[in-house]
């Protein structure tokens, strides 16, 4: 079965796909979540900004997070 060998479930270290851009999230829309606020808050107040506002999607909130930490040099 020539199928068998694309799929990924059967390799034996298979990877990861835990980390999608969140461009490609199908959730991408929704608005941010109270973890995604939460987090934002404590990154804005270690960088010394004003935290976004409160009407970011998921997406957004999650660009802005990494950004916050590459910046923070995490």
């Amino acid at each position: 079965m020539a199928d068998d060998l694309d799929n990924p479930k059967l390799e034996d270290h298979p990877g990861s796909n835990a980390e999608k851009d969140p461009d490609n999230w199908v959730s991408g829309d929704d608005p941010m979540t109270g973890a995604q606020a939460s987090y934002l808050t404590t990154l804005c107040e270690e960088a010394k900004i004003d935290p976004p506002s409160a009407d970011l999607s998921k997406a957004e909130a999650s660009k802005r997070i990494d950004d916050l930490k590459a910046q923070l040099g995490r």
